[in-house]
């Protein structure tokens, strides 16, 4: 959004305070939300991805451009959003995304990333990967009556005017506390189990390696499944590659014969995947689909001797994930990137409004679209910081009408569904601001 009218900031303004004098919000309660957190982030930055193009539907809401992207993430791992718990009924399944989605288009949202590959598997009929165990319950188990999930969600969302993305995690085979009884249990089928050398077991979970050219094939190959397949209006990546600096892949570096530092080896196979997934999707879809991925808030941070880091002091994805996002923008391998800025405006660590403009300098002058992840899971929990505490839907509030200000900005996107179901106040405040 590039203009800001004096009227969107009085409505703002007067939303936030009706907002904060409504009182409390509930405490957010997400299945399995410990396993995901607990993988990276200090902070506590769950699993989340992605964000939208410019090309939505207009509102009659005169605070917002017409093109702003107001996304919500709905997450299939470890029964966050969908299903509410596993199933194999069609109907339940079917009447679950049709809840979600009639919630989600009355909060004023107009993007869904969806959340079809979790791990290594799928949410709608792959020759690839599995049906997903967060699914059915079972890795490898199909819905009833030939139920095609994504099918589902993608015809729902385009018949509320809404656009639906693709939600891929790349690497993450099994993951969490339950990952090697999880790995144990995937089908023979499986192509962890059918190339036992593409894996790699780090910090208790099993990935992909990424070093492997053949790894990056059949990521490439996942892409092209979906966006050939299926109407889909862009893929996007979340914010898991490298999964530590830990990572076992000495064979496979010594094997690679590269002249580069391990650090910068690791960065380059990262990058020659969104190289090559963005190459896919722009050639392979037949339509308009975007490509995006939604990494951690903070790329580098200037006090670690990164000149071009961000006035930040927390967990960068460049040094840590192996995720050169700036690369990425530069290049124009991506239609936009939705960086997670999970703090409140003023963190001493993490101040979202220096993280929202220092991104907003770098996609300047770019083709690459800005989307800001908000953490609308942080609202009423004892886990973080008084402002997610006692006010939480005033400070998400204050994060839109200030991402609105910001030239550059092209929309936010809220982590995850559930928040909207769960949160008290939240409908009300996305209702005011979105609708």
């Amino acid at each position: 959004m590039k203009k800001l009218f004096v009227l969107t900031a009085l409505f703002v303004a007067l939303a936030a305070g009706m907002v904060y004098a409504s009182g409390g919000s509930a405490a957010l309660e997400l299945a399995g939300l410990a396993d995901l957190v607990a993988q990276h982030l200090p902070e506590k930055q769950t699993e989340g991805s992605a964000a939208a193009p410019r090309e939505t539907a207009e509102t009659d809401d005169s605070s917002a451009a017409p093109d702003e992207t107001r996304a919500v993430w709905v997450a299939t791992a470890y029964a966050i959003d969908y299903p509410s718990a596993p199933a194999t009924g069609a109907g339940a399944l079917r009447s679950r995304c049709r809840a979600i989605l009639d919630e989600a288009a009355a909060n004023g949202c107009n993007t869904v990333y969806f959340q079809v590959r979790p791990a290594a598997d799928a949410l709608y009929p792959s020759d690839l990967f599995p049906w997903s165990r967060y699914l059915t319950g079972t890795c490898g188990a199909a819905p009833e009556d030939g139920f095609d999930p994504l099918a589902y969600w993608t015809e729902q969302a385009h018949a509320r005017g809404m656009r639906l993305e693709a939600w891929v995690n790349p690497y993450r085979i099994c993951a969490g506390q339950n990952a090697a009884a999880d790995f144990a249990a995937l089908p023979a089928s499986h192509p962890a189990k059918q190339h036992p050398d593409w894996v790699v077991s780090c910090d208790g979970g099993y990935y992909f390696d990424p070093g492997r050219a053949e790894v990056r094939q059949l990521i490439c190959d996942g892409v092209e499944e979906i966006v050939s397949g299926y109407d889909v209006d862009g893929v996007q990546f979340d914010d898991y590659f490298y999964p530590s600096t830990a990572f076992a892949d000495d064979e496979t570096y010594a094997a690679s014969g590269s002249s580069l530092s391990r650090d910068d080896w690791r960065r380059d196979n990262v990058n020659r995947l969104i190289q090559a997934v963005g190459e896919v999707v722009r050639t392979r879809a037949g339509r308009a689909c975007v490509f995006g991925v939604s990494p951690s808030g903070i790329w580098r941070n200037r006090s670690v001797n990164a000149p071009g880091g961000s006035e930040t002091n927390g967990y960068e994805h460049y040094t840590s994930a192996y995720a050169d996002s700036l690369t990425w923008i530069e290049n124009g391998w991506i239609d936009y990137i939705c960086p997670q800025i999970y703090w409140e405006i003023g963190d001493e660590n993490a101040d979202f409004d220096t993280l929202a403009r220092w991104w907003a300098r770098q996609t300047d002058g770019t083709d690459v679209a800005l989307i800001l992840g908000l953490a609308a899971y942080k609202i009423g929990s004892s886990d973080y910081t008084e402002c997610w505490r006692t006010d939480g839907c005033a400070e998400l509030a204050r994060q839109i009408a200030l991402a609105r200000e910001i030239e550059g900005v092209d929309g936010c996107a809220l982590f995850s569904f559930r928040c909207l179901e769960q949160t008290d106040g939240l409908s009300d405040t996305l209702r005011q601001l979105w609708s």
